[in-house]
């Protein structure tokens, strides 16, 4: 065993010592380097290509898509009004553009696919993208060049990659980051959005969209789409463009500014870059390819108009410049229409707006409009002589029976601002004896608490004031409509001769008896006003001494009920609203509420009807000869706010005037109140349509016995006439005789 082991151990050292040449080992070595480098390689490259697929893949699931319909924006919004002149069957339009909305700097119209030249459409196509027609939203030969160009220089120039689909979905994103890697996410994220758009528009819709929102400006004008540059560059609509010009247009695309038509030695070079393409691929033949490079252009580069869609001269807007306040209330409603309708916050409604092309209708009456305007400047609508210093305020609103708002003036004041601030809609002002028609008469004769002549005590309620629980306070004085006050008389009138006159027991006794809760339940939930939780108390249900007051519109608002038998309307400001493409957007719904009966809206209304044409009503100085006037004065405390609301058969008006900081009216300096609507609307209600309201047959003309209330007998020696609901007459008199 000994010998054995040696044995074995003197041939290992005789290999050990066996010398391997210097080649085999130098080949050695380097084959083991190299294919460690090759599977580092390999790792590397798995991982790399694992981490791109993973990477990739995250847009394809993140990529939003993008829609067509989003390329409206940069477009001018208009409002327009109907015409004042129109007639059926005449030669003016029924409506025309009272306001424009134009983004800065920004011309471009819309043209259909169709009415796009086929040739123009050609010129862009062998610019842009060759391939459009064939590929899938993505050039991949296109898009590999350009990423190897990046780092090979193949060519002298940048080349672009980018697809006409995905072009159309830079320009409605505004998404055109080309820097580092946030260039590449977006260039990824293009591709994907545009092979989604691919499978959800037809070619010639992506076509359309991308001629209409191309950006071809000078770099003096944000000149968008190939109507606006037909336009701008050759003073021609884009059906009448050569095919010379059809050529400068598409080669400008790739820098505007550098090579629109004005620059003549750069355009040529594109220009002649497009022609040799379209006829390389068989758009138009060598002959015209030599004509149209030898075509002399006419840049004009005159942009006439200042708006979208503003290439016929007659689209000159009525009112231009500084909003109107009649414009600012049809703004905020479009946005608040847009945001519902479209789901979105209020900034992004109004940025839509702003630039989305939408053709807005309004309710406005603009001969209307201008009368109150005219009215507002005009000192001697409100002072009773000549004042030197006059800082009264006053608002003014109008509408018609469905609650189309016909005129509205936020102040007398000259407007300075767009979007100001609206006495008539954003300030809350006490309604004094405004609230009592609609707070306190009409929920008691539509609930038959009441009728026109239910005799009333002319005597306080008990109520309340420390909060004990003990009624310890004559509640409320009487206040007279022209100053002072004035103590209970204790005598008994009927119910008409309570709101002739103002007397504030009446509507304190039937608040009293339908309690406060069930008035302010009404004003909210029937005629929707907004109210403070603290309202619903006898003070703001009775006398209008709400904790901030009403807004003038929805005051006004509410006073519809009494000329159109209790029919409450929302009030609008706009009839209709189409996109840029003329597709509807929104419909303003003329669904009613029935606030109250009708027979019971024209019982209060011919109570209302004594307040103006009894010669003891507070508002007797609104009487118009030849048409019916119905309305009621309001009076805050210490004569700090005066309001009248007026209504005609057509129309539903009232007026506010007082001071900022809620100073006493010095009444001996100003027309009365009613004489102040009288003045900006008498003029207005003498040429309506209809001269007086119409009785519905539910109401029962009679006459009554002023001593009871009851309907006279030919007992009774004195009688006057009543309207009564036919539900709700009273029963005859059996005190007289």
């Amino acid at each position: 065993m000994e010998q054995k082991r040696r044995k074995g151990n003197t041939n290992r050292k005789t290999k050990t010592n066996k010398k391997a040449s210097p080649a085999v080992a130098v080949l050695r070595g380097v084959g083991i380097t190299f294919l460690s480098i090759i599977l580092i390689c390999i790792i590397t490259c798995t991982i790399f290509a694992t981490a791109l697929t993973i990477y990739v893949m995250n847009f394809a699931d993140s990529s939003s898509t993008v829609l067509l319909e989003d390329a409206e924006m940069n477009y001018a919004t208009r409002f327009f009004a109907k015409n004042p002149k129109y007639t059926p069957g005449g030669d003016e339009d029924e409506w025309v553009l009272y306001y424009k909305i134009v983004p800065t700097g920004t011309t471009m119209k819309w043209t259909d696919f169709e009415d796009i030249p086929e040739t123009l459409r050609d010129a862009y196509i062998y610019t842009e993208d060759e391939r459009f027609y064939s590929h899938e939203g993505v050039d991949f030969k296109r898009t590999m060049a350009s990423f190897a160009n990046m780092f090979l220089h193949f060519y002298d120039s940048k080349q672009g990659g980018s697809t006409i689909t995905q072009q159309t979905i830079k320009n409605i994103t505004g998404d055109s980051d080309a820097s580092g890697i946030s260039g590449i996410n977006r260039k990824i994220r293009e591709i994907f959005t545009a092979i989604d758009m691919e499978q959800s528009y037809l070619k010639d819709d992506i076509l359309e969209c991308y001629l209409n929102i191309v950006p071809l400006g000078d770099g003096k004008y944000n000149i968008i789409g190939v109507q606006a540059a037909a336009n701008y560059y050759f003073g021609k609509d884009v059906s009448e463009l050569s095919l010379a010009e059809c050529a400068a247009l598409a080669g400008m695309t790739n820098s505007p500014t550098a090579n629109n038509p004005s620059k003549e030695e750069n355009n040529f070079k594109r220009r002649d870059y497009t022609l040799r393409h379209m006829r390389n691929n068989g758009a138009i033949t060598p002959e015209e390819y030599d004509e149209a490079i030898k075509e002399k252009l006419n840049v004009t580069c005159d942009i006439k108009y200042t708006s979208v869609d503003q290439y016929d001269k007659d689209e000159k807007a009525i009112n231009e410049g500084i909003t109107t306040y009649f414009t600012d209330e049809a703004y905020k409603q479009a946005i608040n229409i847009l945001s519902e309708n479209y789901d979105v916050d209020t900034d992004s409604a109004k940025e839509k707006l702003t630039s989305g092309g939408y053709n807005i209708y309004l309710t406005i009456d603009v001969d209307m409009q201008d009368k109150v305007d005219k009215k507002f400047k005009d000192p001697k609508t409100f002072q009773a002589y000549n004042l030197s210093q006059d800082d009264l305020l006053s608002a003014f609103i109008c509408l018609d029976y469905q609650g189309n708002v016909k005129a509205v003036c936020g102040g007398r004041d000259e407007k300075t601002v767009s979007m100001g601030w609206n006495i008539a809609t954003n300030s809350q002002r006490s309604p004094g004896s405004c609230i009592k028609p609609i707070a306190s008469y009409a929920p008691a004769i539509d609930n038959d608490v009441c009728t026109w002549s239910t005799l009333f005590k002319d005597e306080p309620i008990m109520i309340d004031e420390n909060g004990d629980g003990t009624k310890d306070k004559k509640w409320p004085v009487n206040y007279s409509e022209v100053g002072g006050t004035s103590n209970w008389s204790y005598n008994y009138y009927p119910t008409w001769y309570m709101l002739m006159r103002s007397l504030n027991t009446c509507p304190a006794q039937l608040i009293e008896q339908m309690t406060p809760d069930a008035s302010y339940v009404f004003l909210q939930d029937k005629l929707k006003m907004t109210l403070s939780p603290l309202d619903a108390d006898y003070s703001p249900m009775t006398v209008g001494g709400m904790t901030k007051g009403t807004y003038l519109d929805e005051l006004v608002s509410a006073y519809q009920i009494f000329g159109n038998g209790g029919k409450f309307y929302d009030r609008t400001y706009i009839s209709r609203i189409t996109d840029y493409s003329g597709a509807s957007v929104y419909d303003h719904n003329y669904a009613y509420s029935q606030a109250i009966a009708e027979n019971s809206a024209y019982v209060v209304n011919r109570m209302m009807y004594e307040v103006v044409n009894n010669d003891n009503g507070t508002g007797k100085q609104a009487k118009v000869n030849g048409v019916e006037v119905v309305g009621k004065t309001g009076t805050s405390q210490e004569w700090q706010n005066l309001q009248f609301v007026g209504l005609t058969p057509d129309y539903v008006s009232g007026v506010w005037i007082g001071y900022d900081d809620l100073e006493t009216i010095p009444t001996n300096k100003y027309n009365n109140i009613a004489k102040i609507w009288k003045n900006i609307f008498g003029d207005i209600a003498k040429n309506e349509e209809n001269k007086e309201f119409q009785k519905p047959d539910s109401v029962v003309e009679a006459e009554y016995c002023t001593k009871s209330g009851l309907l006279a007998t030919d007992k009774c020696k004195n009688k006057s006439k009543g309207y009564y609901k036919d539900s709700n007459t009273p029963g005859y008199c059996t005190s007289c005789g």
